[in-house]
């Protein structure tokens, strides 16, 4: 697949995204968490052309963008009244909810499942966009498979230029990392990939559960089964009170072998890594600050040419959930204990 280039739009130019998209293109467009890969989800042909520009397994399910509930209603068997009222608070916002199907959702859209992933986004260009197409937009986000979510434009060209219609740039995106995914569809309600609204705010309002381990057949939405976020260069998520002691032991023979190694860690702690390329993931316990750049940060190390690269973790409590949930996929498995034991 591919296009002799990749337009660049402006969000004044979003008529001409709308008609692109209407004629059965890719887009990528911007919504407050990452950039979103676009494509009419009512035309299966179109949505086709966003698994073959990301080189994506057909069995991962995309998520329904909506102008709003009034347009995700047709394509919905039922709306729990727990459901309406998670819509009412956070909507629009990075909550997506999990619901059964109508016949109205092609089946490419849910990688063959009988429910559908629904959300409004809460960004200017994004809504806009869904109004002027007047159609819901299956979009993941506007990368190659398994690589960092892009939170600029220049990220979505980096993994797609050539590869789809155009990108809105609609400058760099609010959260950074993606949206809450909750199952309605099971009593309680069970959060499948914890994101911008977070497990502690869900709960204040319906009862929900939160499995960190979570092996199923086959991926009830994105952000499951598959291996994402991951730069170039091999990730070690290093966890515990004595990470700086744990980082510089492990990167010392790398360093001595001539490898390029690098450390995101809070600013307050980069003199701790004198012989290490730092990554700063701004002021300590700025966990907002951290989702904002996470994704760019990733991408950073592969710009500076780093063949390995640490990370300090973080609470996983609040969005520190969201943020350890991609950390610990980004780095494969390769979860480090302070005291030097793998964690399962």
């Amino acid at each position: 697949m591919g296009v002799e280039k990749t337009k660049v739009l402006l969000p004044e130019q979003i008529k001409e995204a709308a008609e692109l998209l209407a004629q059965g293109e890719v887009v990528a467009f911007p919504t407050e968490t990452v950039y979103g890969l676009g494509a009419n989800a009512l035309n299966p042909e179109a949505v086709g052309r966003i698994f073959t520009a990301k080189g994506r397994p057909q069995d991962n399910p995309l998520i329904l963008h909506c102008s709003g509930v009034e347009q995700v209603e047709p394509f919905t068997l039922e709306i729990p009244s727990a459901a309406r009222l998670l819509m009412e608070h956070f909507w629009p916002g990075p909550l997506t909810l999990v619901l059964k199907k109508t016949g109205a959702v092609p089946l490419v859209v849910t990688a063959g499942l009988d429910t559908v992933a629904v959300r409004v986004p809460d960004h200017p260009v994004a809504l806009s966009l869904l109004q002027e197409v007047n159609f819901p937009i299956a979009a993941p986000s506007a990368n190659l498979s398994g690589r960092p979510s892009p939170t600029r434009a220049e990220h979505v060209l980096q993994d797609l230029g050539g590869r789809i219609a155009a990108v809105v740039d609609g400058g760099e995106t609010g959260w950074g990392v993606e949206s809450t995914v909750l199952d309605c569809t099971v009593q309680p309600f069970r959060v499948l990939r914890p994101g911008g609204v977070t497990v502690e705010e869900l709960q204040q309002l319906v009862d929900v559960t939160w499995d960190a381990i979570q092996e199923l057949e086959a991926p009830r939405s994105p952000g499951m089964k598959y291996e994402h976020y991951a730069p170039n260069a091999e990730v070690f998520l290093v966890t515990g009170p004595g990470a700086a002691p744990k980082i510089l032991e492990l990167s010392e023979p790398l360093l001595a072998d001539g490898q390029k190694v690098g450390v995101m860690t809070w600013e307050e702690r980069a003199e701790l890594y004198p012989a290490l390329t730092v990554l700063p993931m701004g002021r300590a316990g700025d966990l907002s600050s951290l989702a904002h750049k996470l994704y760019h940060l990733l991408r950073a190390a592969d710009q500076l040419g780093l063949q390995v690269l640490f990370v300090e973790g973080v609470d996983e409590d609040h969005l520190g959930l969201a943020i350890m949930n991609r950390l610990r996929k980004a780095a494969k498995g390769r979860v480090i204990s302070a005291g030097g034991e793998e964690e399962a």
